[in-house]
């Protein structure tokens, strides 16, 4: 069963983010806490797949709380949540063990693809940028368009949103779409990203 805590002192944001994670496919279980604290403490019990740990919080915050996690847990798989632009704080994060990062007020979309690609990686043995390992084999060939589609979906657009950036119907993006998935052999849109990541078409 894959479960996934979320970490957020603020309770309106952490179930808007609770709520999108459970909407990702495969995910059964959502669980959340309030402080880097808690997390702390309960992980050792639940040991979730994944945390999603706000960066700015009350208390030891959640830079120190993911550097603590990650140094007791090298196995834990920890993705940060910001508020706006923190460079300063993800790559503290990041340079301390965290996989990434995710804005809060990104789409439900954007959520669930970085979420995707985090247990993805997790299950590869590695980080996120563990998905940059290239599969055995020869890369699929991809068209411009198609490849264009991919780098849409990568931003967490949606396909109405791909089209006007590239002044086509919606409909065309989403046979695009159908043949990216085919040739990447790709279940969906998040699985398609981890893909494109890993035969190295995202960067």
């Amino acid at each position: 069963m894959t479960t996934v805590l979320v970490c957020d002192d603020a309770p309106l944001a952490r179930e808007t983010i609770r709520r999108a994670v459970g909407a990702v496919p495969g995910v059964e279980r959502v669980t959340a806490a309030g402080s880097g604290e808690e997390v702390l403490a309960r992980f050792p019990i639940e040991r979730p797949d994944l945390v999603l740990m706000d960066v700015r919080m009350p208390g030891i915050g959640g830079v120190e709380a993911s550097r603590r996690l990650v140094a007791a847990h090298p196995d834990a798989a920890v993705v940060m949540l910001t508020m706006g632009e923190d460079p300063e704080g993800v790559a503290r994060a990041v340079s301390s063990g965290a996989r990434g990062y995710v804005a809060k007020d990104a789409s439900r979309e954007e959520v669930a693809t970085t979420v995707a690609m985090a247990l993805a990686a997790g299950r590869d043995g590695g980080g996120m940028r563990a998905t940059r390992i290239r599969p055995a084999g020869s890369p699929p060939a991809l068209t411009e368009r198609e490849q264009q589609v991919l780098d849409g979906m990568s931003r967490g657009k949606s396909n109405a949103e791909i089209g006007r950036e590239l002044y086509l119907s919606e409909d065309t993006v989403k046979t695009h779409a159908r043949r990216l998935f085919r040739k990447l052999n790709a279940a969906d849109r998040a699985q398609a990203v981890a893909l494109g990541f890993r035969w190295g078409f995202l960067r």
